[in-house]
């Protein structure tokens, strides 16, 4: 069975060595680099199961890496930063980010969240995926094998999880998702919960919904209860 392959890309030699280790006795491969530009040439050329990001590199920051990674790649990311403020964490899973984790950390712990992520990303890769069609509803177009979405005749410029948030709500019009359900669902590969992930995401993707349709508005807060679509 081919071993898991992990690009940590992280500037300290010392935290770089221990996350090695920790990885390597876990039976899994193991490349590193310094630099973000590095990284994106490395995710281009040799495709990692997975990538640690360090969010202080010397050259570019992590956030900017992963905004570009995500325009050619959709591999799982961890991030790892010095930085505990809640909006950094939130920034992080928001620009594509699968997890977040901060200095000083256990490197026991990061190697459960990386086996956790692997898992489910192989889980999600085996399971079967809907036939390549587009499924229309009155106000959206969801082309399943382009893993896009339109509205009201236009396309959607829309990040990883706005995409899958969306493409949730959209296949099931009318259905109430708690958040705790929506981040199984969307996020079901991050370890962290963050409700207010939910929320920003939502914000998010009704100011994009707003620029089309102004007057739209179709998808709809229950207090206490969580999201749905509004269903046509």
């Amino acid at each position: 069975m081919k071993q898991p392959t992990v690009l940590v890309v992280e500037d300290e030699s010392a935290i770089a060595d221990t996350i090695l280790y920790a990885l390597r006795t876990e039976g899994m491969q193991v490349e590193t680099c310094t630099l973000g530009s590095e990284a994106l040439d490395r995710v281009r050329s040799r495709r990692p199961d997975l990538v640690i990001l360090d969010v202080g590199l010397p050259d570019i920051s992590g956030f900017e890496v992963c905004r570009s990674m995500r325009t050619f790649s959709d591999v799982p990311v961890i991030f790892l930063t010095a930085r505990h403020e809640e909006i950094d964490r939130i920034v992080g899973l928001e620009i594509g980010a699968d997890d977040y984790v901060v200095k000083p950390f256990s490197p026991r712990e990061l190697a459960a969240r990386v086996r956790v992520i692997l898992r489910r990303a192989k889980g999600a890769s085996d399971s079967p995926q809907p036939s390549p069609m587009a499924q229309e509803d009155a106000d959206f177009v969801h082309d399943t094998d382009g893993a896009r979405l339109a509205y009201r005749g236009r396309w959607l410029d829309l990040t990883r999880y706005e995409y899958r948030l969306l493409a949730l709500l959209v296949q099931h019009p009318g259905r109430i998702f708690a958040r705790s359900q929506l981040m199984d669902l969307v996020w079901h590969d991050s370890l962290d919960t963050v409700d207010r992930t939910v929320d920003t995401h939502v914000k998010t993707l009704r100011a994009k919904l707003r620029e089309i349709d102004p007057a739209g508005d179709p998808i709809r807060t229950h207090r206490g209860m969580g999201y749905s679509l509004e269903s046509r």
